[in-house]
């Protein structure tokens, strides 16, 4: 156990020191991540399209068999790419390729964002905050102001675009959120999370971590409301980050002319020993244990992840069962992965009424996202 962890909780201040009247306290700052919505792209490359690809563009590759090796234990079978593999494999440039990020988003997300509001019942009009995460693309303004145009939301409603924490940017939107909802408790926030990673695509990039990575990732869109009051989902309750220390360059860009160059250290899968501590902690300060809750939402960045963190949690590893489908299914899809994971376990009926569960997003720093809550069904359910 790493002893004195720095964590950032969603609490209040004068709760800490307090336990047990603490977290009586915290009842009341509380606030429920409703059922997600996921779109994919409708081009699909296999796993074996992607092995086949990489035989014939790396042939002379002398590191070429440990490249298929590692591509093939990633376990992803299929994953959505917003072009066709043959646009994909193109690199126009730079500038181009962020125009279609930006096309694509604008005709893609609304209507994963309307899903996510019926699926809270709830309006635009609603809604108090829009959290955007994506880290393959870039817009300024952000597509918040985009959405609050187009979708009428209020002019009132506030924008928190979120670039630069990659993966793990999806776990920390829900911290946010949930920050909100504690200062605003009748607080309600939108969460929508882009990301096409099949943009950042380099074909000058032939080290066995870029070839990996062009195995790996996928791209997918994904929305969830966070209601201050009400709704079924997960009912946050107490929210940590914690970064390892000096590990900022395990997992980066270069960014170039060339546009977004993915940096990944072969230390990366590794990660877990260090960061499971961090989620004992934070459970721990919760009055739980992490080896003992009822249900883990987590960032599935590879299968070693959940293998790892199934070893160092001492969780069978049939508790990340849905995390290891969207793996499976849809690959790294960065930010949006514990989105999808979690509507995942609504769509196979959730959870009893309080049941206990984690959710953690990994990525750059390295950080971690976490939150601890309970199962929650909606009384009007």
């Amino acid at each position: 156990m790493i002893v004195g962890l720095h964590l950032l909780r969603g609490e209040p201040p004068s709760d800490r020191g307090q336990e047990p009247s603490g977290r009586r306290k915290q009842a009341r700052f509380m606030a429920t991540l409703c059922r997600p919505s996921v779109s994919v792209p409708e081009h699909v490359i296999t796993m074996e399209e992607t092995l086949e690809l990489a035989r014939s563009r790396h042939a002379d590759h002398p590191q070429l068999p440990l490249a298929l090796r590692l591509i093939e234990n990633t376990g992803v079978r299929t994953r959505h790419i917003v072009q066709p593999i043959e646009e994909t494999l193109k690199h126009p440039g730079f500038e181009t390729r962020n125009k279609i990020y930006e096309a694509e988003a604008k005709a893609r997300v609304p209507a994963v964002v309307q899903r996510a509001l019926d699926d809270a019942e709830l309006l635009t009009s609603d809604i108090d905050v829009i959290i955007y995460v994506s880290c393959t693309g870039f817009m300024m303004p952000s597509l918040t102001a985009w959405l609050i145009n187009e979708m009428d939301f209020s002019s009132n409603t506030r924008q928190i675009p979120i670039a630069q924490l990659g993966c793990a940017a999806g776990g920390a939107a829900i911290n946010r959120a949930h920050d909100f909802c504690m200062a605003y408790p009748e607080g309600n926030v939108l969460i929508v999370a882009c990301e096409f990673c099949s943009l950042c695509y380099q074909p000058t990039d032939i080290g066995v971590g870029s070839l990996l990575s062009n195995g790996l990732f996928g791209d997918g869109i994904a929305a969830a409301v966070v209601r201050g009051r009400g709704g079924t989902g997960v009912k946050l309750e107490r929210n940590g980050s914690y970064l390892i220390p000096k590990t900022e360059d395990w997992i980066s860009y270069d960014v170039r002319a060339t546009g977004f160059h993915f940096l990944l250290d072969k230390r990366v899968p590794g990660t877990m020993e260090p960061l499971a501590p961090a989620l004992h902690e934070l459970a721990g300060a919760h009055g739980w244990d992490a080896s003992d809750l009822d249900f883990y939402i987590i960032h599935a960045g590879g299968p070693r992840i959940l293998d790892d963190l199934s070893k160092f949690l001492q969780v069978e590893p049939h508790a990340f069962r849905f995390s290891r489908a969207t793996l499976t299914e849809y690959g790294n899809i960065a930010s949006a992965v514990v989105l999808d994971a979690l509507r995942r376990m609504f769509d196979d009926g959730g959870a009893e009424h309080r049941a206990r569960g984690l959710l953690a997003g990994f990525g750059p720093g390295i950080t971690a996202e976490m939150s601890v809550g309970r199962w929650q069904i909606d009384d009007k359910a």
